[in-house]
């Protein structure tokens, strides 16, 4: 059986890694040159995540993963903020979450590296066919052409094979455009950093205007004490940080902007919104060529609406099926057990105990409801940084969260 997969982000390279060590014939067609080419900066993966993947790679390149991954349990738990940097509270107790970081280059490099030369970069496929006898077909820009068994498209939230199957796209604006760079603790002010510590942290204020800190130390804070098997980019504690604002002509406009410019015309709009410049340290001294802006795209949370396609040799995972927006922190991890799950399922089909269209339909109702729920939780977040926008939440934000900091600061 030969699988075409159709991108290699963290779910293509996933599933391409999992039939490689299965023994399936896959080929994954990128766009990129280069596999550490790609957006976003570090991704969690939660038990599940991480048993998914232990499944699909081999056991010295899971390793290479614990040894280049930060250890949530090491951490202190998540500090929520007003925007003037007032404590208004802390999270759950992290000692006992299994849950680990790790940068987005770091996976997609490991995982293309387990890959091996199923993956073939620089391809950019742009059609979706049959070909004379029936099986898919991916149809590639040069204008050469690939057949198999199966065709998986994990091209993204845009996906040209999600569309394909569905008759149009299936994910739509979220209504919040973001903002995200790294930054090096060792850049920030002695007081920023013990304000800050090593843990996450979530500061919203009105109008919409939210401002996440993650905190990233794959060294210090190693899930794997083993230098030797390290391949992490970030080699020291680092804070990645993603503002975000409702989608506005305004806010629109700041998508073509790029390093110190975006980075500047951000500041500017968080100090119209009433931000000190405490909280937006982390920001203003970060990488300005970390600095980038996106759309916050999402599927239905209806899991009946994901995958709307009858089951047969065309499917697709990951953000294809239920695009995500990062403030869930799944989105990667979903689609590493959605590839998981799919060659779990094809092994089923090798073994003759069903056939592949039941293979597809059983992978896709797993999917269905992995997704419906990830984007559930995703959503609540959204739904309450737009409720701030409103003149009612405005008020609220404005007045009620500098309250509860200072009956924090009395009741110390």
């Amino acid at each position: 059986m030969r699988t075409i997969i159709v991108g290699g982000g963290i779910g293509g390279l996933a599933l391409a890694a999992g039939l490689r060590r299965q023994g399936f014939d896959a080929a994954v067609f990128e766009q990129d040159v280069d596999a550490a080419v790609t957006g976003g900066y570090h991704i969690t993966l939660d038990g599940p995540a991480q048993s998914a993947l232990r499944e699909l790679v081999e056991p010295e390149i899971f390793e290479r993963v614990l040894a280049s991954a930060s250890a949530l349990r090491l951490r202190e738990p998540d500090a929520f903020w007003d925007r003037r940097g007032r404590l208004l509270g802390h999270g759950p107790d992290l000692s006992d979450d299994p849950a680990v970081d790790i940068d987005r280059i770091t996976l997609r490099l490991l995982l293309a590296e387990a890959a091996g030369d199923s993956l073939h970069l620089g391809r950019t496929v742009t059609g979706i066919g049959r070909s004379g006898d029936g099986r898919p077909e991916a149809t590639l820009a040069d204008g050469s052409s690939t057949t198999g068994d199966l065709l998986v498209g994990a091209d993204g939230a845009h996906s040209l094979v999600a569309r394909h199957l569905a008759g149009g796209p299936t994910s739509r604006p979220a209504g919040i455009i973001g903002f995200s760079g790294k930054t090096s603790a060792q850049d920030l002010s002695p007081g920023e950093q013990v304000r800050l510590g090593p843990r996450s942290g979530m500061a919203i204020g009105p109008r919409g205007a939210a401002l996440y800190v993650g905190f990233l130390d794959p060294v210090g804070n190693a899930v794997l004490d083993a230098p030797g098997l390290r391949a992490a980019v970030t080699t020291g504690p680092s804070y990645i940080w993603g503002a975000m604002f409702p989608e506005s002509p305004q806010t629109s406009l700041l998508r073509g902007t790029t390093g110190a410019a975006l980075r500047d015309a951000l500041l500017t709009r968080l100090r119209q919104h009433g931000w000190s410049e405490r909280p937006l340290e982390v920001i203003a001294r970060s990488d300005v060529n970390s600095v980038a802006a996106f759309r916050f795209n999402a599927a239905s949370t209806r899991a009946r609406d994901l995958a709307p396609w009858p089951a047969g040799p065309v499917t697709a995972l990951g953000d294809a099926v239920h695009a995500t927006p990062p403030t869930a922190g799944m989105g990667a991890g979903a689609a590493i057990r959605d590839a998981a799950s799919l060659v779990n399922h094809l092994c089923d089909v090798r073994a003759a105990t069903t056939t592949l269209s039941v293979a597809v339909s059983r992978f896709e109702a797993d999917m269905r409801l992995r997704g419906g729920v990830m984007l559930t939780l995703a959503m609540k977040t959204v739904r309450l940084i737009l409720a701030t926008d409103t003149r009612f939440g405005a008020a609220v934000t404005g007045a009620g969260l500098p309250a509860l900091a200072a009956v924090r600061r009395i009741r110390r």
